[in-house]
């Protein structure tokens, strides 16, 4: 990821929002590489929308720091309507510098509602890489 002066705070070490910024243009990415556009999502009228975002931070970015982020699945619904998601962000000689984790679901945009999500996401979604405590979430009885 490419860091920029305004990712810096007056502690000369990357400001705790940009790891959000960084970790959903991280998301969207992998997601839109794997088929998952914008216009498909408006097409379809569904979006995602999060319920938790948790990060951990571990070591600083400094400016001159290279960094990457890796993208891991680490939970899914089998109707896909539920996702989770870690983010490792390292720097380029292997320093855990944070990791963030996601919670989220799919909203139907016409509705406003919760929603499955058409079915060419298990496709899409068996491209991306999946954590090795990757779990199966199974909906709770009522």
């Amino acid at each position: 990821m490419p860091l920029r002066w305004a990712d810096f705070d007056a502690n000369f070490h990357l400001r705790h929002s940009v790891y959000y910024d960084f970790a959903a243009t991280a998301r969207l990415e992998y997601l839109t590489r794997g088929g998952l556009s914008y216009k498909m999502m408006q097409e379809h009228h569904f979006g995602p929308i999060l319920f938790r975002e948790e990060c951990v931070f571990k070591r600083e970015v400094k400016p001159g720091d290279e960094i990457y982020i890796n993208l891991l699945v680490t939970r899914l619904r089998r109707d896909y309507s539920r996702f989770s998601f870690r983010h490792e962000i390292t720097k380029s000689d292997g320093t855990l510098c944070a990791v963030l984790t996601i919670d989220g679901a799919w909203i139907d945009t016409k509705l406003r509602k919760l929603t499955t999500p058409p079915s060419i996401l298990p496709d899409i979604f068996k491209e991306l890489p999946f954590a090795d405590d990757f779990q199966w979430d199974e909906p709770k009885a009522s």
